[in-house]
C-alpha cells in the first residue's frame, strides 16, 4: 500500500504586519492540510514597514501554537514557489467583493501557469472582515487602539516603528 502524498498549502501575502484576520485564516486552514506554509512575499517594488525577516519572525511567533504551520519567504512567481515546495493548494482570504475581483484574476492566471495547483478562497471571519494591515498601520500612526486586531508583540513593534504624531496625542 503506497502512502498518499502530503497535502501542502501555501498562504502567501505581505503580512505587513500580521493581523488577527491573517491568523484566523491560518488557524482555520491548518487542520485541513498536512502542512501550511505561510509565505511572506519579498517585493523589491514595495517599501514595507517591516523587513521580510521581521515579518517572518512575527508570523512565527503568532503561529507557534500550530505544529503543521511553517513560515517562509519568497520572491518571484507564487506558483513556481509553490511547485518547489510541493504544494497542491494556494490559500487566499476574501474580505469583500472587491477582494474577490482581484483574487479571481490572480487565481485564473495561476491556474493557467500551474493547472495542478488549486486556489482555495476562505472568507474572512466576521470579526475581521474589515481588517487590513494598511488600516492597522493608519490607526497606530494616529494614536489609536489596535488591541484585539493584532497580536500583542506586533502591536508593540508597531508602536515602536510608528509612534503617534504629537498633533494626535493618545
Amino acid at each position: 500500500m503506497s502512502k498518499s502524498p502530503l497535502r501542502i498549502a501555501v498562504y502567501p501575502g505581505s503580512f505587513d504586519p500580521v493581523t488577527y484576520g491573517h491568523l484566523d485564516l491560518i488557524e482555520r486552514c491548518a487542520p485541513l492540510v498536512d502542512r501550511l506554509i505561510v509565505a511572506v512575499l519579498r517585493n523589491a517594488g514595495k517599501e514595507p514597514l517591516f523587513s521580510t525577516e521581521e515579518r517572518v519572525e512575527m508570523l512565527r511567533q503568532a503561529a507557534a501554537h500550530l505544529p503543521n504551520v511553517e513560515v517562509d519567504s519568497f520572491d518571484g512567481l507564487l506558483v513556481e514557489y509553490a511547485r518547489r515546495r510541493g504544494a497542491c493548494l494556494l490559500l487566499r482570504g476574501i474580505r469583500a467583493i472587491s477582494d474577490y475581483e482581484y483574487e479571481l484574476q490572480m487565481a485564473l492566471m495561476n491556474r493557467r501557469l500551474a493547472p495542478e495547483i488549486e486556489t482555495m478562497f476562505m472568507m474572512a471571519g466576521e470579526a475581521y472582515s474589515f481588517l487590513s494591515s494598511r488600516l492597522v498601520k493608519e490607526v497606530i500612526a494616529l494614536g489609536g487602539d489596535v488591541s484585539g486586531l493584532v497580536p500583542p508583540q506586533v502591536e508593540t513593534k508597531l508602536r515602536e516603528r510608528l509612534p503617534p504624531s504629537s498633533s494626535n496625542p493618545r
